[in-house]
């Protein structure tokens, strides 16, 4: 009998025992998947830890996270309570717990938690926004209270999936919806693609069809599209699709054009970021300005509106903030200018119900005012996306739970006789007598900040390739006045005896002051150039001198890329404008393949630039081709050390040298 209990025990720590490993198995494999931004797949691994009671403090908050990181904020507030509970002393978890508690209705406790939450040492990047929220509860309370004569209806092609972005593009609804096959791993639903459907009236359509299968790429995220007037662009958002060979890692601003009835291989626009989320774009009415949400770094903080001008030619100027009255600590997305001029967009940083709210941005006397629009286009839920059919109707989209699945679009009428938003427009129009002009001015040194006299100046206009304007420094090494031409570019041509002949760009595109910000009937203002010179040495290299992109050689290739051709073009010009000079082109490899290879590879890759360069009419005596193997690497790539192909990719390129001066 003791030895028969003796085995129930060992059986029994057995079990324990692999319980236990299977609870932290599903833990690792969960922050792990956290860790990659696959969210749905971290949920998984952590619900079994977390039912497991592993690790409860740990487990549950990074459940909650990986709910409000999905854009499931609602469904994270019982995690972070678990969490909380558990003794988890993570430093924003209150605030992102008192976000959900607002989205529940919930103000008072949101309040509570928000108070204990700054009376710690809350995050620079929450503490305004929490701050913001406790200030704005009384007014909250209020719009909770505010009721309007608008009347909503559901669309017929809602799903469990998501449906937003609706925008109508003559008898069609165009939107975004996660349709595709595959499944994006950060929320488990298909990534999303762009759709149309027939309107056979506001709130029944025909059956979707996918928009065009030139713009769908079944990895990755698409959607919030704007039209041009004619319909014939668009503009629209791409990423999210998880690859490392993204031209983009997060979401950028693409355009495709209607030509014959086709849509063109989407292309990234001039005003997208990189290195920045760039979404939901919008048209102006007069298709002037683009205006657009992005959370580049400048801006108010989280998601900020954006717009940048449109000129004649269809070129994209600088990207312009809105501004503090629109702007917040929070996200403000999803802008759209209706027809008769007011800004509607959505923020979480604006006194509002929970999660994004709609708003509409009037100016009255000079001031801007951004207005809350009530229940029931807000809730406590996400609310956004709106576009006006007309004053009193349209569409938007929210995540409200008596939708049928994740975000779901909504037919919005005014059913108060004669009622409208009565609101001026916020992109006034400027009276015709304001004038402003533009200059160019600058100062030219040595490359010890020293001013430089007698410096020849000249101002090429890109359009003509003609001179506008010829010019000598003077003694403080200063040029200028040169009037200037709005949404024109130009070159900067500077000759001095003894140093280098260079160009500089300088562009007025995206530079225009709105007229509605001047003061005066007339203005003007002046953009100023600093420029360094540089003396031809024989030995120097002249990549940053000229601002040349590095020349990079695929693997075990001598082939010049198409990244490489205009920088090549950079060379031809150099020479061209400095015919005293001779240079040698070195070009070199990573150290993969043999020694004596490598230098045979190498000599191939500078023979096959110069051989460009002499194709574009200089002289094979001014440039010499010199391949110096595996021998010059520029990090820590050497024989037998294991590095990344990008490491390696630094090591293949050309570089660019003067040999000697007449």
């Amino acid at each position: 009998m003791q030895k028969f209990r003796q085995l129930i025990a060992l059986f029994s720590a057995i079990i324990l025992l692999n319980s236990c490993n299977s609870a932290l198995q599903s833990f690792k494999k969960g922050q792990k998947k956290f860790d990659n931004g696959e969210y749905e797949l971290a949920i998984k691994e952590l619900k079994k830890a977390s039912a497991a009671n592993y690790e409860l403090a740990k487990t549950n908050y990074l459940l909650a996270e990986s709910f409000r990181l999905s854009n499931r904020s609602i469904l994270a507030g019982e995690f972070y309570e678990k969490a909380l509970a558990a003794g988890s002393r993570e430093n924003d978890l209150r605030y992102h717990l008192a976000t959900t508690q607002k989205m529940q209705g919930k103000y008072q406790e949101a309040a509570q938690n928000l108070e204990k939450y700054l009376s710690g040492v809350p995050s620079k990047l929450f503490k305004s926004k929490a701050q913001a929220e406790i200030d704005q509860l009384e007014e909250v309370e209020a719009l909770a209270n505010k009721k309007t004569y608008i009347e909503l209806k559901p669309l017929n092609i809602n799903s469990t999936g998501a449906e937003f972005a609706p925008i109508i593009q003559g008898n069609d609804l165009i939107f975004t919806a996660s349709r595709k096959d595959i499944i994006y791993k950060n929320n488990g639903l298909p990534y999303l693609g762009l759709y149309r459907a027939a309107l056979n009236s506001p709130t029944e359509l025909g059956n979707p069809t996918l928009f065009s299968t030139t713009i769908f790429k079944n990895n990755a995220n698409e959607g919030t599209p704007t039209f041009s007037k004619d319909g014939k662009m668009m503009v629209f958002a791409r990423g999210n699709a998880g690859k490392r060979s993204d031209e983009s890692p997060d979401v950028d601003l693409y355009i495709s054009r209607n030509i014959d009835g086709v849509w063109t291989e989407p292309e990234i626009i001039s005003v997208s970021d990189s290195l920045a989320w760039d979404g939901c774009p919008s048209f102006s009415a007069d298709n002037k300005t683009l205006y657009f949400g992005s959370n580049r770094a400048g801006g108010k903080g989280g998601i900020d509106l954006y717009r940048a001008n449109i000129d004649n030619a269809g070129r994209f100027g600088r990207a312009i903030n809105l501004g503090a009255d629109i702007n917040t600590a929070g996200d403000e997305m999803f802008p759209y200018v209706s027809a008769d001029g007011k800004l509607y967009f959505s923020s979480d940083g604006h006194a509002g119900l929970g999660g994004l709210d709609l708003f509409v941005a009037t100016r009255k006397n000079g001031e801007i005012a951004v207005e809350h629009l009530g229940i029931p286009l807000n809730s406590r839920f996400d609310d956004f996306g709106l576009v006006a059919i007309d004053s009193t109707k349209g569409y938007f989209a929210s995540n409200r739970d008596s939708g049928k699945g994740d975000d779901d679009i909504y037919y919005f009428e005014n059913t108060q006789p004669d009622k409208k938003y009565d609101v001026p427009v916020i992109a006034k129009e400027t009276p015709k007598k304001k004038i402003i002009r533009y200059f160019l001015a600058g100062s030219i040194t040595d490359m010890n900040n020293q001013p430089l006299d007698e410096v020849k100046v000249a101002i090429i206009d890109n359009s003509t390739n003609q001179a506008i304007e010829e010019i000598y420094t003077k003694s403080e090494g200063t040029f200028g006045k040169v009037k200037m031409e709005e949404d024109k570019s130009y070159t900067i041509v500077t000759e001095k005896n003894g140093y280098f002949t260079k160009r500089e760009p300088f562009t007025m595109l995206g530079k225009s002051v709105p007229l509605e910000l001047l003061t005066k009937a007339e203005t003007d203002t002046t953009f100023y150039a600093s420029i360094k010179l540089d003396k031809p040495e024989v030995g120097k290299e002249i990549t940053k001198i000229f601002q040349i992109a590095p020349i990079y050689y695929d693997l075990d290739k001598a082939d010049i890329r198409s990244d490489a051709s205009p920088e090549l073009d950079k060379i031809v010009q150099i020479l061209n404008d400095n015919p005293t000079i001779r240079l040698e082109l070195g070009s070199h490899t990573d150290s993969r393949a043999t020694t004596e290879y490598n230098a045979k590879l190498s000599q191939r890759r500078a023979d096959a630039a110069v051989a460009y360069i002499i194709s574009k009419g200089i002289s094979s005596a001014r440039i010499v081709a010199k391949g110096y193997g595996e021998s010059q690497l520029v990090n820590k790539c050497a024989d037998g050390v294991n590095c990344t192909e990008e490491e390696h990719q630094l090591n293949r390129r050309t570089e660019f040298k003067v040999l000697s001066v007449k």
